[in-house]
């Protein structure tokens, strides 16, 4: 199965839709050297790759952002697909060393690239980040964040920052985007999220303090939603921050 990316959009066949064949890559002209491996997905094997510039499509393919394929194609398709966007955008800008500038190769063994100059090794770059559904009685607080794609309401998120745990990145993130204060932080559950190479730690804390005062630079509305008020639209499962509000959704909301 070939994951092959430009410039973050997936490669698909618009019929199914469904990923291309090895002989619709032959005709693209893609170069072996830019294929990495991912493992294996039902039985059948799986491997990303790139075009640095944008080919000639045969008949019948498109370029799709993965974002437009939720719910398009299979969920374990989707995750392979997150997955390899990671790995191609990581082989694509490692090529040369940060250090030196000299070329890389693959170290033995392992998914790192190695300078063959200096030694200086890269890995796959993972950003990890914090999601927090905040309850104040029977209300949870979501919010629209101004680089939100799809300027939904949702909980609050944010990365971490240099030397930050989890529980600290979510008492700041909470107080400079909407100035409350919280407790109780429980996790809830986590998620790969290749926009470009996230990992969203989900987490749920209850309201300690405070009046919400929104951060204008980040957040264009904070507000509680409770049993007696019109929620936003429920949105297909796909990811973590939907799994999250709907497992606090009032009956019927």
């Amino acid at each position: 199965m070939n994951f092959i990316f430009h410039k973050g959009q997936l490669l698909v066949r618009e019929d199914e839709p469904a990923l291309p064949d090895a002989a619709a890559l032959e005709r693209m002209g893609l170069a072996p050297a830019t294929l990495q491996p991912l493992g294996l997905l039902d039985g059948r094997y799986c491997q990303a790759g790139w075009f640095d510039l944008e080919p000639a499509l045969p008949p019948g393919h498109a370029w799709r952002g993965l974002r437009a394929l939720f719910g398009v194609i299979d969920e374990a398709l989707v995750g392979v697909a997150g997955r390899a966007a990671q790995v191609a955008e990581w082989a694509r800008t490692h090529r040369f060393c940060g250090v030196c500038g000299s070329g890389t190769v693959l170290a033995v063994g392992e998914r790192c690239f190695k300078c063959v100059n200096c030694g200086h090794m890269a890995y796959p770059r993972i950003s990890p980040a914090m999601m927090v559904l905040i309850r104040k009685g029977d209300s949870v607080l979501l919010a629209k964040h101004l680089q939100h794609a799809t300027q939904r309401f949702v909980p609050l998120a944010g990365f971490l920052e240099a030397g930050e745990s989890i529980e600290e990145a979510i008492h700041r993130e909470v107080f400079e985007e909407v100035g409350l204060r919280v407790h109780n932080l429980r996790y809830f559950a986590s998620q790969s999220w290749p926009f470009p190479h996230s990992l969203m730690l989900a987490f749920t804390a209850d309201y300690l303090e405070g009046e919400i005062r929104v951060d204008t630079s980040e957040i264009a509305e904070a507000r509680w939603f409770g049993p007696d008020d019109e929620w936003p639209e429920r949105v297909p499962q796909m990811s973590i921050s939907s799994v999250l509000v709907d497992a606090h959704r009032p009956p019927g909301r």
